[in-house]
């Protein structure tokens, strides 16, 4: 949410998971919805720290692979995590790392100097548009003095183990090359080999997938480098290279996130790792496990802490909406209960406060609770990842953006009905 519609986020937090399934359960739950902002606290998030109900229900691994779909919808766009892609199938998408570009030291060392054709037989890289094979690396040399001569950078400056890695990665995978161009110095050696090799690609018909950063001031980079391809694109007459998208990394957080969309540049897609799957700021959930209901009684956990104490009974959960669409509450009752119903009016408890009770009207109301495993057995069918994104980002639609903010979040209002209210009230008395 903080970084807009127009942004996409790539979630690269494998390497930094906790736990055993911590990465997977991260690329999942990413993908399906991202994170809540501190004060979009629904009713379901507080059954979940122990105010009980009835039972509810990386830079990682780098891998090429072709564009996903554009879903339209919140959430992370893409994973790293190609265990996500094959167990759940999140897209999957990747760049190459470091640690590979500095494992070139000269332009002897191009890795494939020739490409295997799905047919079989050895031949150098191919025009998408043409049957005669092209050797590849003194193409992009031919380039680099060009794009050199016109960024006006020193050719022998510029790194050449770089643009082995460069020349290599864009030989096995080119209709997916993507450059990290921070290894050595971006404007003196990464830029020129990237646009070298990208304009050397788009001679032989292919289009590069983008162009990454991982470190430094990364707005004004940004902005820097969307500079050169406008400039190359110009010069050397290729529209499409003006639009090059360009995606940033670097232990990005939601304060910095923050600051980095309200400066305004030309980042396209952001990858976020260490920050999004260990979560500092709530590095632990502090959940309780009580039992509200044996043999047909209800059962309270009583404490002084207000927070541990128990909601008795069995219960079900409604979303109640206003005129314009919005939800501004969620409702406990307990499950014998009437269901509340648009258009009517309801008496309510808000929870944690001590003031009489509120009559609500709400224009709408959707039951959160439903059962998908009961007795041992699966009662319904179960919802795809697709399926569970689109509902992840209608719930999301439906809170007001007061709850969302990153500063001083509205919190948003869970309450009970007046039966349960009489009935936790009546266990407390009796407790005593």
């Amino acid at each position: 949410m903080l970084a807009g519609p127009d942004k996409k986020l790539l979630e690269l937090g494998l390497r930094r998971a906790q736990g055993p399934d911590g990465g997977l359960s991260a690329s999942k739950y990413s993908y399906i919805g991202g994170e809540l902002s501190p004060g979009a606290r629904s009713a379901c998030q507080l059954l979940a720290a122990g105010h009980s109900l009835s039972p509810l229900l990386p830079f990682g691994l780098s891998s090429p692979r072709p564009r996903a779909p554009d879903l339209s919808v919140p959430g992370f766009d893409w994973t790293s995590n190609v265990l996500a892609g094959k167990l759940y199938g999140v897209p999957v998408r990747g760049t190459v790392a470091h640690s590979y570009i500095m494992s070139f030291s000269s332009l002897a060392e191009v890795q494939p100097r020739v490409r295997v054709p799905a047919g079989g037989g050895q031949g150098t890289l191919k025009p998408l548009d043409g049957d005669e094979p092209v050797d590849f690396l003194p193409l992009a040399e031919s380039w680099l003095r060009r794009v050199c001569q016109t960024l006006r950078v020193p050719h022998d400056r510029v790194n050449h183990g770089e643009l082995a890695a460069f020349v290599s990665y864009a030989i096995a995978f080119p209709h997916n090359f993507q450059g990290l161009v921070d290894t050595y110095s971006i404007m003196g050696s990464g830029i020129p080999n990237f646009c070298a090799v990208a304009l050397a690609l788009n001679q032989l018909g292919y289009r590069t997938v983008g162009i990454r950063v991982d470190s430094g001031d990364l707005g004004k980079q940004a902005r820097e480098i969307r500079q050169v391809l406008r400039t190359c694109s110009a010069d050397f007459q290729v529209p499409w290279f003006a639009t090059i998208p360009i995606a940033v990394s670097n232990d990005i957080s939601e304060r910095n996130l923050e600051e980095l969309m309200q400066e305004g540049n030309e980042i396209d897609m952001i990858g976020i790792g260490t920050n999004l799957v260990t979560c500092p700021l709530q590095p632990s959930l502090g959940c309780v496990y009580k039992l509200v209901k044996v043999h047909g009684c209800p059962k309270l956990k009583l404490t002084e802490d207000e927070e541990k104490m128990t909601i008795p009974g069995s219960k079900v959960v409604y979303r109640l909406s206003n005129a314009t669409g919005l939800a501004f509450m969620d409702l406990m009752a307990l499950e014998e209960e009437p269901p509340p119903r648009a258009g009517q009016e309801v008496a309510v408890r808000l929870l944690g406060r001590s003031e009489e009770a509120r009559r609500v009207t709400p224009t709408a109301v959707e039951i959160l609770h439903r059962t998908y495993f009961k007795d041992g057995q699966v009662c319904q069918v179960l919802p795809g990842l697709l399926e569970i994104k689109s509902h992840a980002h209608a719930s999301l639609s439906m809170l007001s953006p007061a709850h969302k903010r990153l500063q001083d979040p509205e919190p948003y209002q869970v309450a009970v009905t007046e039966k349960l209210h009489f009935l936790l009230s009546d266990l407390r008395r009796s407790s005593r």
